[in-house]
């Protein structure tokens, strides 16, 4: 389940992972499987056999036997699956004052200390893993991968290769492939890892400048439609309704749609659109030019919302329009909010959102799904606890669920807007603002976005339409 710590094993468990089927070693505490991985070590499985379910650090460390360079190290820790509480670590344990700062492991700083005293070693950090990710930080997604030492691991993706390809043809079944999808990679430095491997790769990358680029020109084309049949009054208060409706709607959307994953087709069909849609980003969360959206995915995702503004608003057009225009707005604000809160520096607001976000990556991504702000995930129930410390398991449910508890319901309104930012208030305040009717003529027939639609081309709505114009240029 995300969010749940790598486990604490007992120690007769990792003892009996002494064969073929299932071998086991430790490093100090550290637990490693490392089953898959004897038909590739170099001095041939039948060595590591010989120290299943045992302590290795102190025959990889002897050179005489067989050197090992920092690299298989590194390899080593692509095993990592828990941890043990030794005999050693329990006898720590027994005469603690504070026992729970040392189990479960790993564990806490003052725990750490406190074994270290007793002369136990604890390799490692004492940050918990998520045994989701395999990460414990947001520090961790900016570690390079090593692209053939991962495929090798996981039999997953070669990210040497085209990746579209080898979902399509990988024959992976729907648990594997959201196990491993949701494991996040860096590739490069964050350059960005082929997908299609020909002409069109060039159309699977955004640069972020291109969102306000193509999309402020018709957000403040349909604001001047908009205003030639509202007054001042209307207008503005109509477009701060689309804005802030397009903040439940980027909620959904990113819990509903993008991370529709247990409700998925168990088939190459849903899981390649899945990648598609969003199951790229989460495999490579800094890659630069795939984390805005391309203009032709949003122009699929924005017609049907321009329909329903029109039949929800289907009193007033130029209303609809003024709606459908903020909400397009807050859209631009979302895009650039995302790209900005895995790339840049930010004031401290959005420093708060950015550890917010990236902790949806490396810990939790079935919660968290507030982009801009917490607001609905605090409504729904899916706000994120902060970054759990290295405490017992059911010491950080508790807490979570306390944290979690306070936006169940609107009944403890203090609790809720404590943590309010200005959006936050400018939709609370949207519901009690009420919009003069205007006495609008019916829109020309004749102009772009009138009712018949583009001239010429009824029934096609405009906005796609001036978008792709502008796209194209």
């Amino acid at each position: 389940m995300p969010g749940v710590m790598l486990p604490t094993i007992p120690e007769a468990d990792v003892a009996s992972k002494n064969t073929a089927k299932a071998c086991f070693v430790t490093v100090g505490t550290k637990v490693f499987d490392v089953t898959t991985f004897l038909e590739d070590h170099p001095g041939g499985g039948d060595l590591i056999l010989e120290y299943g379910g045992k302590d290795v650090k102190e025959i990889m460390d002897d050179e005489a036997s067989h050197y090992h360079s920092e690299s298989a190290w590194e390899m080593l820790d692509e095993y990592h699956i828990g941890f043990v509480a030794n005999e050693p670590v329990m006898k720590t344990v027994a005469h603690s004052e504070n026992p729970s700062g040392i189990v479960p492991l790993p564990p806490t700083k003052a725990g750490k200390e406190e074994l270290e005293r007793d002369g136990v070693d604890v390799p490692g950090e004492t940050r918990p893993i998520y045994a989701s990710t395999g990460m414990s930080c947001a520090e961790d997604l900016n570690k390079e991968t090593d692209l053939s030492g991962d495929y090798k691991t996981y039999k997953f993706l070669n990210l040497n290769e085209p990746l579209l390809k080898q979902v399509w043809f990988g024959g992976f079944t729907k648990e594997f492939y959201l196990e491993q999808v949701h494991r996040p990679r860096h590739y490069k430095g964050g350059a960005s890892a082929p997908l299609f491997g020909n002409f069109l790769e060039p159309l699977t990358k955004t640069p972020w400048w291109v969102v306000p680029t193509v999309w402020l020109p018709p957000v403040a084309y349909g604001t001047y439609v908009a205003s030639q049949g509202l007054n001042a009054l209307s207008l503005p208060a109509y477009w701060v309704v689309g804005l802030c409706i397009w903040t439940l709607v980027e909620y959904g959307l990113h819990r509903f749609l993008f991370h529709i994953d247990h409700y998925l087709p168990d088939n190459r069909v849903g899981l390649t659109l899945h990648f598609l849609l969003h199951g790229i980003h989460h495999y490579l969360p800094m890659d630069r030019l795939r984390l805005v959206m391309p203009p032709t995915l949003f122009i699929v995702l924005a017609t049907p919302f321009w329909y329903l503004a029109q039949a929800v608003f289907a009193y007033n057009w130029y209303a609809a329009t003024a709606v459908f225009c903020g909400g397009i707005f807050g859209y631009i604000c979302y895009d650039l909010t995302h790209y900005f809160l895995h790339h840049k520096s930010l004031p401290a607001y959005w420093r708060d959102l950015k550890k917010y976000h990236l902790q949806h990556h490396f810990a939790d991504y079935e919660n968290g799904f507030g982009v801009t702000s917490r607001f609905w995930d605090r409504v729904f129930n899916t706000e994120l606890p902060p970054p759990r410390s290295s405490r017992p398991l059911e010491e950080t449910n508790d807490y979570g669920s306390i944290l979690r508890a306070s936006g169940q319901a609107f009944s403890n309104g203090y609790q809720i807007m404590a943590g309010w930012n200005f959006y936050d208030f400018v939709f609370f305040l949207s519901f009690f603002l009420g919009a003069p009717e205007s006495e609008a003529p019916a829109p020309p027939p004749n102009i772009p976005g009138g009712r018949s639609g583009i001239p010429g081309i009824p029934g096609i709505p405009p906005w796609p339409c001036i978008s792709a114009i502008i796209s194209l240029r």
